[in-house]
């Protein structure tokens, strides 16, 4: 199976805005169609369109969310940019609260009505910010497609798995159903989990076999980039080195891009080539995930790894090293969003006074890496 024996047809030109919505995931009932523009639209037969040679497979700029609560405005998101090629990994921590999951929601506008998301999110050189509703349906799970957290959640409990599979396949494909249900088949096999029990619900199977049945279902359509929210979160070790190297073989075999969501940098640094780490809605350092790991330069990268006992070091198992503080709160990031200072410092054990009055960004802090932190400037003779 590869990523790219699709027919593509061409898109419509032009577009506006539309309001987002929250949309059904497959095996859901789907109350919120409109009517598309176009019959490409109308079936779903309308992909992203192919980005220019040279150009990243997705280019996210200057991305914000902001939730609104009456006339209350709470930040969660500030100003996040950052590129994805074709066959790349790229991995998101951070703390709960960091904007993870709102950031990686935001790409494909699967966020509450009452978010408001601005910035670019360009994937094959179209912005889906600005895209029509039709259009932006017609993207989803054909090109882009989402591993939901917490797969019993995110699966319809009253449909079986072989039905749910089938429905992105019969939405956006011109196939009958006898097709759907063979393809259905096939992914089941691939992510090792038995074609036979496809008229099974999801209840009867373990929380292994369900976060397969999710990763099956996200390449029903064979997409060209697939957003995993913390795939093994409850799962135990043993299934989650199986999960991981499932997505890695679906990576190095069909050449798909993964942005995958973790609080477990262990997780991600064996998994992703690159890494993001996001702190009260911006990210603090990106790199290649080994040098992050390894010589870290913003302190909260540093102190998420502290955090993690070393195998073989009896101290760091019995006290691993811990934050003191918590993250800001929806007020204190209000403020922030609208003055200067670093959001780190009230936690930061080397924090200086230009950490609360100056502009912090990221800057480049070594080959293909960037950290938001004044001591990058210090190092570099800034």
């Amino acid at each position: 199976m590869t990523a790219r024996d699709r027919t593509r047809a061409p898109e419509t030109p032009g577009s506006t805005r539309g309001p987002d919505r929250v949309p059904e995931t497959p095996g859901a009932a789907s109350g919120q169609d409109r009517t598309p523009e176009t019959p490409g639209e109308a079936s779903g037969q309308a992909p992203a369109p192919q980005g220019r040679p040279g150009t990243p497979m997705l280019d996210v700029r200057d991305l914000r969310v902001t939730y609104r609560n009456g006339e209350r405005a709470v930040p969660a998101v500030r100003g996040v940019s950052f590129t994805l090629d074709r066959g790349q990994t790229l991995g998101v921590a951070g703390e709960s609260g960091s904007g993870k999951s709102t950031m990686a929601l935001s790409l494909l506008r699967l966020l509450a009505p009452s978010a408001e998301v601005s910035g670019e999110v360009l994937f094959e050189g179209e912005d889906l910010l600005t895209a029509r509703w039709a259009r932006l349906r017609a993207v989803r799970w054909s090109a882009a497609s989402v591993v939901f957290q917490g797969a019993m959640s995110a699966l319809n409990p009253v449909r079986t798995i072989g039905e749910q599979i089938c429905e992105p396949i019969l939405l956006h494909e011109k196939v009958g159903q006898r097709e759907a249900r063979r393809r259905a088949a096939e992914l089941l096999d691939s992510v090792g989990v038995p074609s036979r029990r496809a008229g099974s619900y999801p209840h009867e199977f373990s929380g292994g076999q369900r976060q397969r049945i999710m990763i099956a279902m996200s390449l029903a359509c064979r997409p060209d980039l697939i957003i995993a929210d913390e795939p093994t979160t409850a799962l135990d070790v043993m299934v989650q080195a199986q999960v991981l190297e499932l997505l890695g073989e679906l990576v190095r075999e069909s050449g798909i891009g993964v942005i995958m969501i973790s609080h477990d940098l262990s997780v991600l640094s064996h998994m992703c080539e690159r890494l993001a780490v996001m702190y009260a809605g911006r990210i603090a350092e990106i790199g290649p995930s080994r040098q992050l790991i390894a010589e870290p330069r913003h302190p909260y990268t540093r102190a998420l790894g502290r955090a993690f006992p070393t195998i073989g070091d009896p101290a760091s198992r019995l006290a691993p090293a811990g934050l003191p503080g918590d993250p800001p709160t929806p007020s204190e990031l209000a403020r922030l969003s609208e003055g200067r200072g670093c959001a780190f410092e009230p936690r930061c054990s080397e924090a200086v006074a230009a950490c609360r009055t100056e502009t912090v960004e990221l800057w480049p802090s070594g080959p293909r890496r960037e950290a938001a932190c004044l001591r990058v400037l210090e190092g570099s003779g800034t």
